[in-house]
């Protein structure tokens, strides 16, 4: 009597990665993330790791933890995977402040965002 087993949430030519509580705002990351959809892994990479953008060093590991995912859980080849999705969400908002004058109080927001990175194997077409 044990659990049944779950299906799955990726078709079988597909793998992903979530990185969740990256300390920036969706909007930056968002940036990021434009960079990289639709784009062979290998370019995406490249991309990533010359970017000058901070956060880029994050959705690089993450996008590298997919491409793991693909090769060691699904069997796929790392050669022929594109990233098909790169999607933002928020997180959390930490809510800090600063006292200002008058007695009053200024606001200090800092945002975590989440981002997750699909990959699926293409066949390359001759």
């Amino acid at each position: 009597m044990g659990q049944k087993k779950n299906p799955r949430r990726v078709a079988e030519n597909e793998a992903m990665a979530k990185t969740r509580m990256l300390r920036t705002s969706p909007q930056k990351l968002n940036l990021v993330a434009q960079l990289i959809r639709k784009k062979p892994v290998g370019k995406a990479l490249t991309d990533l790791t010359f970017s000058k953008k901070r956060i880029a060093v994050d959705v690089k590991k993450c996008l590298q933890s997919a491409i793991a995912n693909a090769e060691n859980n699904h069997g796929l080849d790392i050669d022929e995977l594109v990233v098909v999705e790169a999607y933002v969400g928020k997180n959390l908002v930490l809510k800090r402040g600063h006292p200002r004058a008058r007695g009053r109080f200024g606001k200090i927001m800092k945002p975590f965002s989440q981002i997750t990175i699909k990959v699926r194997q293409v066949e390359e077409q001759a």
